[in-house]
């Protein structure tokens, strides 16, 4: 079923465990990702990334989000993911999105608190919760990491925008560690403890040790996204069966392989997060 990101958020929340979302680009990787949310009975989000709204890409792809959603058994959230803009967020809510994220975690502070907060009035009128970022998140390719996100800062940004849930920086990157990070622990239960037990996000979760995911969940964490091992495990399985002498030919076929590794995947961070049999 189709819900919002308040829906699976509390959810989260009522059963401490940690909402998946899971980036789709394609409907191979949509029907991955259902069929694991179904296995397993879990509520997850599937999210967008913003070039793909941006793009046409993000016409074509939503209406098949859409349709694996409303045909699910299990609570599923359509959620833009990082739209850095009014043009990605507003695009997201017209193509059916039930969650936004406004990324501003570039901008200057306050500059940040008030795109966030227009975004979050905005998404008011339709229903549609937003997260925020603040301390930038960036990716595995940068030389030097951002400051981590302050209690103080969090306590003051989650009050003047409204938000729904924040992602903070606490020690993950986007993209490929080429070496597993260690996360902080002790902030994440700081930035909860002063924003009121406002459900925290971390963004990054691809490649990081299932113990520290463990502790982030415990801790605080209530959204998690995955992407990078999403685009892995995909193009991954389209290898092997491209170097299959007995490989399909017909494109139905030959994605057979692709969608099972995307739902195997999936299926082992719903676990991992406490998300199974919370539906």
């Amino acid at each position: 079923m189709l819900v919002n990101l308040k829906h699976v958020l509390d959810l989260a929340e009522k059963g401490n465990f940690c909402i998946p979302a899971f980036n789709v680009y394609n409907m191979e990787s949509v029907m991955g990702v259902i069929k694991a949310a179904e296995e397993t009975k879990a509520p997850i989000i599937m999210q967008v990334y913003p070039r793909l709204m941006k793009e046409e890409t993000g016409y074509y792809l939503s209406p098949i989000i859409l349709a694996a959603a409303k045909k699910a058994s299990v609570p599923i959230c359509f959620h833009l993911d990082h739209g850095p803009s009014e043009l990605e967020t507003t695009r997201s809510i017209r193509y059916g999105a039930t969650g936004i994220m406004l990324d501003g975690s570039t901008l200057p502070f306050e500059e940040n608190i008030a795109l966030t907060k227009c975004v979050v009035e905005t998404c008011e009128y339709v229903d549609v919760q937003v997260e925020g970022e603040l301390g930038h998140v960036g990716t595995t390719a940068d030389k030097n990491m951002d400051e981590f996100t302050t209690p103080e800062d969090a306590k003051r940004f989650v009050e003047e925008t409204g938000v729904a849930c924040l992602a903070v920086a606490v020690g993950t990157a986007h993209g490929k560690y080429s070496k597993p990070p260690k996360l902080d622990i002790e902030r994440i239960e700081a930035i909860r403890t002063a924003t009121n037990n406002t459900a925290l996000v971390l963004h990054g979760g691809s490649g990081v040790p299932d113990e520290e995911i463990k502790k982030a969940v415990k801790a605080g964490i209530r959204k998690m996204n995955f992407a990078t091992d999403i685009c892995y495990t995909f193009l991954d399985s389209c290898h092997e069966e491209l170097h299959n002498p007995n490989r399909a030919v017909a494109i139905d076929n030959f994605m057979k392989n692709p969608i099972q590794a995307v739902k195997e995947f999936c299926i082992s961070r719903i676990k991992l997060v406490g998300a199974d049999g919370k539906a």
